[in-house]
């Protein structure tokens, strides 16, 4: 989970970061968190799979969670 950890070094920085996964990836997640001191710290929970999806199903899919990403990143 690079981007967990990306995500912990970015917010240890002052830089609020926050991470994209799938539903497949949520238990990882909140382990890294975790286990890393975070727990609690959002991520942003796309349906899986997506490896399946066209370039516009997932812009399409993408576009639906702009807000909420934006939302963690000025919080």
């Amino acid at each position: 989970m690079c981007s967990v950890h990306d995500t912990i070094e970015f917010e240890k920085r002052g830089i609020p970061a926050t991470v994209i996964i799938t539903q497949a990836f949520k238990n990882a997640t909140v382990f890294q968190f975790r286990s890393k001191g975070m727990e609690g710290h959002p991520y942003i929970e796309m349906p899986h799979p997506i490896s399946n999806l066209s370039p516009e199903e997932m812009r399409l899919l993408t576009l639906q969670y702009v807000e909420e990403a934006y939302g963690h990143i000025t919080a």
